[in-house]
């Protein structure tokens, strides 16, 4: 029997299946139908700095009374309180009641809380860290170098702050992504997680309003990622990679090792087909190298990334030259 075990960050994954931070890992029930369906570890659902200011000024909008400074700081300190305790209590019964890594996610907005929350995490007994790391960049007169010196603010100071090892999810709106993975990893992120899969607008005609795209992601999501993490995995050797987005079955998480990921994180295909899929990813997986004869991942991760393929160009190549150019 072909050995699914990897290391990612340091942590030892009975496979390079892991659950997305989503609704999936929002509950102790659900952790543990995850851990007996298969999954190697699971992030924890974020918390949201942003949701907890949502909740608190509709508490405060709601009731004219609360305009006073007092009742604003109570119901400030209440709100945040509540909402990071019911996240520490799930962290902890986790590890009590499961096997395997459990990962905490974070996203805040204003410096000082990202690592308030990674120390609070850390402390419940958090096997390491994802933070969640993307601001819609909306003001014009804001250089990308600043946006980007502000992520890189981010995690510098995580890592100051706690002992177990960090990830960053990001997504690939940068003008050079392998060198913004390169300035991330010199700040200290031990992984990251590509990509990051944002809420996305959409237009209803019918009924003239702004409404929510579709939410899960689709098959052919995973060609995005492909091409960065076999360019990445190729020149960043130090850093760790967690394939993410458009993984919905077990091809997909070996093209995804093949390339150089580390592991791999699913969330839609669960979403859309239960948890059983990810059984289904672990028999395609140790069928994948019964056929080829693989004894453990390493005997193939890696193998057609960016620096272990003859033509490298077909991971630089941009432009449908030849496809479109003969139709």
């Amino acid at each position: 029997m072909p050995n699914l075990e990897t290391k990612y960050m340091g942590l030892t994954l009975k496979n390079p299946i892991i659950v997305a931070s989503s609704g999936l890992t929002n509950s102790i029930e659900k952790i543990k139908d995850l851990e007996k369906a298969g999954a190697g570890a699971v992030v924890l659902k974020s918390i949201f700095e942003e949701q907890i200011n949502n909740e608190v000024n509709h508490l405060i909008n709601r009731d004219p009374q609360n305009q006073y400074p007092e009742a604003e700081d109570y119901i400030w300190n209440y709100t945040r309180n509540n909402s990071i305790t019911h996240h520490l209590n799930l962290l902890s019964e986790a590890k009590k009641e499961t096997e395997i890594p459990i990962i905490a996610s974070i996203n805040c907005m204003s410096a000082s809380e990202w690592t308030v929350f990674a120390k609070d995490f850390e402390n419940a007994g958090a096997d390491a860290l994802e933070l969640n790391l993307f601001f819609v960049p909306t003001d014009r007169k804001k250089t990308a170098e600043e946006i980007e010196q502000l992520y890189l603010k981010v995690v510098s100071e995580v890592k100051k702050s706690v002992t177990i090892p960090v990830s960053v999810k990001i997504g690939f709106y940068y003008t050079n992504l392998v060198a913004m993975a390169d300035r991330l990893v010199a700040n200290g992120a031990n992984a990251l997680v590509l990509f990051n899969r944002f809420y996305e607008p959409d237009i209803n005609i019918e009924k003239m309003e702004l409404v929510a795209s579709e939410v899960f992601s689709s098959p052919s999501d995973i060609r995005r990622s492909l091409r960065w993490i076999g360019l990445i995995s190729s020149q960043l050797l130090q850093v760790e990679i967690a394939a993410a987005t458009g993984i919905h079955d077990g091809e997909a998480v070996i093209k995804q090792l093949l390339a150089g990921a580390q592991v791999t994180q699913v969330c839609s295909s669960v979403y859309i087909n239960g948890s059983q899929v990810i059984a289904g990813m672990v028999a395609d997986l140790q069928a994948f190298m019964k056929k080829w004869n693989f004894k453990k991942i390493e005997d193939f991760r890696g193998r057609l990334s960016y620096k272990n393929i003859p033509d490298p160009m077909l991971y630089e190549r941009a432009q449908f030259m030849k496809y479109f150019s003969g139709k």
